[in-house]
């Protein structure tokens, strides 16, 4: 068996009652199909399954609007307060100043000519998963209603696959890179706590997205599942996701959406606040 089957298979767990005969019953028996998994009115929870399933319904519905609109929040006020902020007594200006500095700050931001000059496999690197990002970011979106990037009967995300991978690729080369100096000497904690944050973030999204597209019959829950999820979400409905999100690997999606939500929290107070401000600095600089 090889390790895709394994992860594949090992949460899987069916259910079989054999039939028991005597002279006063018949045979009976039940088995339950993991694969569809059962639904939360089907078998009422009790305990620590209760309050599981409250943990998860939390993780997947309250605290993703709580999140989402914290990181908004945050990044809001971070602006202002940077644009209350004095002025500087220095200078940004690059000289020689631009013809187009308008276009010149574009260039800087998106194709990042002096990371290539000094440092071209990094920037190899930053461009792959720049680039893959977009794509992320649009087939998160072909999951909402209206929105029909893919075929909407098709089992694959945007890019087959392949973003995902074009995606975690480069967050391994960003954390291992760290590892040797100079960068070593210039990273502290928290830059390694969120490369493996995002790592992980990417890993689980990637073993839905590959189960779904890269074997015989698919991840558990399909892209149209996903999808019901998506727009329960957009629609403000609080329903249960376990209505549409079936089977025992729902579980992939809850830590999935958890590490989504940490990742918004934390956003505003790391390092990767550079993406909203790098067109207007260059600009500062070009102008």
């Amino acid at each position: 068996m090889n390790l895709w089957t394994f992860i594949m298979a090992a949460p899987v767990v069916a259910d079989a009652v054999s039939a028991a005969t005597s002279t006063t019953a018949a045979a009976a028996g039940a088995v339950v199909d993991a694969t569809t998994g059962p639904t939360p009115n089907s078998i009422p929870h009790t305990g620590f399954a209760l309050v599981l399933d409250k943990i998860e319904y939390a993780i997947m519905v309250p605290l993703v609007y709580i999140a989402i609109l914290f990181c908004l929040a945050a990044i809001i006020l971070k602006i202002i307060s940077i644009f209350r902020s004095p002025a500087q007594p220095y200078s940004l200006r690059i000289f020689p100043a631009a013809r187009k500095p308008g276009l010149a700050a574009l260039a800087d931001t998106f194709a990042m000519p002096q990371v290539r000059r000094h440092k071209p496999v990094f920037w190899v690197f930053l461009m792959l998963f720049h680039t893959a990002f977009v794509f992320l970011i649009l087939g998160h979106l072909d999951l909402f209603p209206n929105i029909s990037l893919m075929p909407e009967d098709s089992r694959h995300m945007l890019g087959w696959g392949l973003v995902g991978v074009a995606v975690t690729l480069p967050l391994f080369y960003f954390l291992f890179r760290r590892f040797a100096s100079p960068n070593r000497e210039i990273t502290v904690p928290a830059d390694y706590l969120l490369l493996v944050l995002i790592i992980f973030l990417c890993l689980f999204g990637d073993l839905m997205s590959w189960g779904n597209s890269w074997t015989a019959n698919g991840f558990v829950m399909t892209k149209q599942d996903f999808a019901k999820y998506f727009d329960g979400l957009s629609h403000f409905t609080f329903a249960d996701p376990r209505l549409v999100l079936p089977g025992s690997h729902y579980h992939f999606a809850v830590i999935h959406v958890f590490l989504a939500d940490l990742f918004f929290l934390v956003l505003p107070f790391t390092k990767i606040m550079h993406a909203f401000f790098a067109v207007p600095i260059n600009l500062l600089r070009r102008k």
